[in-house]
């Protein structure tokens, strides 16, 4: 199966950056061929952190958003189908919608076989569940929504929980699944080597490397987040 992921959540700080990062990671660690997007153009974490496969694209512009779409035109070269992974930033909720609209993606991708994925990253705010509902008026239940708690962010998600925006979700077969928190100083020293999570449970040289043990918890992290991941349509 391939699968187009838009990572969202339309706040901005709630972690879209992070979750997209993960996402890239599984794939790369399970075989899974895939090209990211960056449409954050202050920051552009994904594409600092994966460069090799994440680029900027500008979500204002068609031609420059028809390269997500050009992805699925054809197969690798050992003829597996690729995924892609999109990074949405702060606000860009109105012109991704006008684009899937007016160029008729969702049915498109349907033909296509490829599982359109929207996951809303949300902390505990009301907010978060505010925009969830709106993310679901938008698209109706047609693709799959994956609503991610993170727990970096917050502890008590009781109003996303109550709300009839996820109780939406799951009556159409959506997940909600748990982003766990990363010890926050290992954390922040792969932030600061600007690595991938391979690359920083494996380099041994910077001044910000991790330590054996720091090693160890973002391991036994990534295996935790891949459980859930597995179970996904990705």
């Amino acid at each position: 199966m391939s699968s187009l992921n838009f990572i969202g959540g339309e706040k901005g700080g709630v972690g879209k950056s992070v979750a997209a990062r993960v996402l890239a990671q599984y794939f790369i660690d399970r075989n899974q061929p895939f090209t990211g997007f960056d449409t954050d153009r202050s920051h552009a974490s994904f594409a600092r952190f994966y460069g090799d496969f994440a680029s900027p694209v500008v979500v204002e512009r068609y031609e420059a958003m028809d390269k997500i779409a050009e992805v699925f035109d054809a197969p690798t070269e050992d003829g597996q189908q690729q995924s892609a992974i999109v990074d949405l930033a702060a606000q860009t909720a109105a012109p991704l919608a006008r684009w899937i609209k007016e160029s008729d993606v969702l049915p498109l991708f349907a033909d296509l076989g490829v599982a359109v994925n929207f996951w809303h990253v949300a902390d505990g705010g009301k907010d978060s569940a505010d925009l969830l509902e709106r993310l679901i008026d938008t698209y109706g239940e047609g693709p799959n929504y994956f609503v991610v708690r993170n727990l970096g962010r917050s502890s008590d998600f009781s109003l996303l929980e109550q709300s009839a925006g996820l109780a939406r979700v799951l009556k159409a077969g959506g997940r909600l699944i748990t982003l766990p928190p990363l010890h926050e100083a290992s954390m922040n020293k792969i932030d600061r080597q600007n690595a991938s999570f391979w690359g920083a449970t494996n380099n041994r040289d910077s001044p910000d490397a991790l330590g054996l043990l720091e090693r160890q918890r973002v391991k036994a992290w990534l295996r935790a987040i891949y459980a859930t991941l597995d179970e996904l349509p990705l």
